[in-house]
């Protein structure tokens, strides 16, 4: 009697276990294997730097995929796929095809990634432990990011402690630069509303300017979504020590846009992004996609609650807006 009622157990486990193999075994006929591209211009940077990215990196950002076997069985490879898919649209070491200031722009935005710990993704180095970012990774690729500025040091050190910065204006005459997606150039920021400032490592000083629409919203809190017509630009600017140790604003390196227009930019979560940069304020990017593939994705990793919007000013600490920031 006992023998009877164990076969009958076991029968409909057996077939609920054949049955599943069954359909993952079909599901592998629908196992579309992951384009493969040559790797028409790899990354230049020295070995140290080039290893850890191509540890950490490569598998996602590149041409050069070494998955393992877990990544290739359907369904697991579909995600995979997409994600590599999506991860080369935004970088791709194996199509480095930028300029020297554009390589220096990408190495600091993947310093960013690193260091506040977004790239590499979680979820990935749970499965890829070896793909992990150490301290001393950080340090190696910081290092190297720092030395694209030139060797000579970013502070400079003035003599005549009342030297004035003097920024140049534009005749009236000469037509302001636009980016390739629209953007438009505009020397109306200097009389905006300072919203914040900041500095970063490579030695420089950043003033954040908003006009009227951004300034409201950052006043009635109001950034979820920031409104249509809200534009702030950040004005880089390298440091300059003075004799007595203040530092000011020295040499002008970049003036980056950020235009609020939710039915033009709709690949960038509604923000058009521009950077026009040195004396003739050259704009950055080839095509209009230029946004797609770069600035959108550290914003969308490292400022989404904030409305993809960097250096955003606490109103005085509002509970409001520490709830919406810990959400």
């Amino acid at each position: 009697m006992d023998q009877i009622e164990k076969k009958t157990t076991t029968k409909p486990i057996a077939i609920v276990f054949l049955a599943i193999l069954v359909g993952f075994a079909f599901l592998q006929f629908f196992n579309k294997p992951l384009e493969g591209k040559p790797a028409a211009k790899k990354i230049g940077a020295p070995r140290e730097v080039l290893s850890i990215l191509e540890n950490s990196c490569f598998n996602c950002h590149s041409n050069q995929q070494n998955l393992s076997w877990y990544d290739k069985i359907a369904p697991v490879s579909w995600a995979v796929n997409k994600d590599i898919e999506r991860a080369r649209e935004v970088l791709n070491f194996s199509e480095w095809n930028y300029s020297e200031g554009e390589h220096k722009g990408k190495m600091y935005a993947i310093l960013n990634m690193m260091q506040s710990g977004k790239m590499p993704l979680h979820e990935y180095t749970i499965l890829h432990p070896s793909a992990k970012i150490t301290q001393k990774d950080i340090d190696v690729i910081k290092k190297y990011t720092l030395s694209l500025s030139g060797n000579a040091p970013a502070i400079k050190e003035i003599k005549n402690s009342h030297q004035n910065v003097e920024i140049s204006k534009s005749d009236e005459t000469v037509k302001f630069p636009v980016s390739p997606n629209g953007v438009k150039y505009t020397d109306d920021y200097k009389n905006w509303k300072v919203i914040s400032m900041s500095t970063l490592f490579d030695n420089s000083i950043r003033v954040i300017y908003g006009n009227d629409i951004a300034v409201k919203a950052i006043e009635t809190e109001d950034f979820h979504p920031w409104p249509n017509g809200s534009i702030v630009v950040k004005s880089v600017w390298k440091q300059e020590k003075l004799a007595d140790g203040e530092v000011r604003p020295g040499e002008f390196v970049n003036a980056q846009f950020m235009v609020k227009d939710s039915k033009k930019y709709t690949d960038t979560e509604g923000w058009g992004f521009a950077k026009f940069s040195g004396k003739d304020l050259h704009p950055t990017g080839k095509t209009a996609s230029f946004a797609k593939e770069s600035c959108i994705a550290c914003h969308r990793q490292l400022a989404e609650k904030t409305g993809y919007l960097f250096d955003v000013p606490m109103k005085v600490n509002t509970d409001r807006l520490i709830k919406n920031l810990q959400k």
